[in-house]
């Protein structure tokens, strides 16, 4: 039986489904009751509550372990889930982390997910790091805007990185939860090219199949808004890493390609696949 944390996200949605289809046993926990595919079992809990998780690790041969984005906040110790997934017989762990933690290691929440990385290799466990950079879904910021006003209100339009469609993250993970071969390796995951913001709105106008309008705003501008949604520690580290990208955020990774045998979806392939969001 294979666990997935964070089940009904972007992410854990398409692996549970990859694993069904894979003919594998998978129990999905989320924080909260949501449809699950067929023959899937479902289980509501908090990984800020690592104990909650005994009943569910029990009997597991492995986990996607995806934490959410506020529970180094919430004073929890991801270590604990690692600690329980030991304690529950648990052989392997896919861990979500983060490009970041390399790219630019001194953030609060990227030092303590290279810790959390460092507590799953010394734990006995197999283990397999995923370090995804930006996502093709944080455009979904962008649909209220492309609904209402019919277009994308963004800072540094024309300053890109290689986005990486999360269905593309869910393949990666469910080889990895599959296959003995990946164990010990630590995958970059990217998309197959850097990609403006700009370019992103175009590529929505062309799924949508009418125009929508690119609108510069300003850093202080973006950070207002962002930080009605988030901390302003997040929104400030975040417009940091849109304006500039380092050369590390820069590059296109193999690593997709070389787990998958095929290249990353292309942003145009993600827009055509969730349009309706902007509609």
């Amino acid at each position: 039986m294979i666990v997935v944390t964070g089940a009904t996200g972007n992410i854990g949605r398409p692996l549970t489904q990859a694993l069904a289809e894979a003919g594998r046993q998978v129990t999905a926990v989320s924080r909260h009751a949501a449809a699950v595919p067929d023959g899937v079992r479902h289980v509501v809990a908090d990984l800020g509550e690592p104990a909650g998780l005994k009943p569910v690790l029990a009997g597991a041969e492995a986990m996607f372990l995806l934490l959410s984005g506020d529970l180094h906040a919430t004073g929890a110790d991801p270590a604990d889930i690692i600690g329980e997934a030991v304690a529950g017989g648990v052989r392997r762990v896919v861990l979500l982390s983060t490009q970041g933690v390399v790219t630019r290691p001194s953030g609060r929440t990227r030092i303590a997910m290279r810790a959390l990385e460092d507590v799953l290799r010394e734990s006995g466990l197999e283990w397999v790091v995923l370090r995804p950079g930006g996502f093709a879904s944080n455009a979904l910021w962008w649909a209220e805007s492309v609904r209402a006003h019919q277009g994308v209100f963004a800072p540094f339009g024309d300053v890109g990185v290689p986005v990486i469609d999360p269905a593309d993250i869910a393949a990666v993970a469910a080889a990895c939860l599959l296959d003995d071969r990946h164990a010990g390796a630590v995958y970059e995951l990217t998309g197959p090219e850097v990609i403006t913001p700009r370019r992103q709105a175009q590529a929505i106008a062309d799924a949508l199949g009418s125009p929508v309008r690119f609108h510069d705003l300003t850093r202080d501008e973006a950070r207002t808004a962002m930080t009605g949604s988030m901390p302003a520690e997040l929104a400030d580290d975040t417009l940091d890493i849109l304006g500039s990208p380092n050369p590390a955020e820069l590059r296109v990774s193999p690593d997709v390609q070389l787990v998958l045998g095929r290249a990353p979806n292309p942003f145009a392939d993600w827009a055509a696949r969730n349009v309706a969001a902007f509609r």
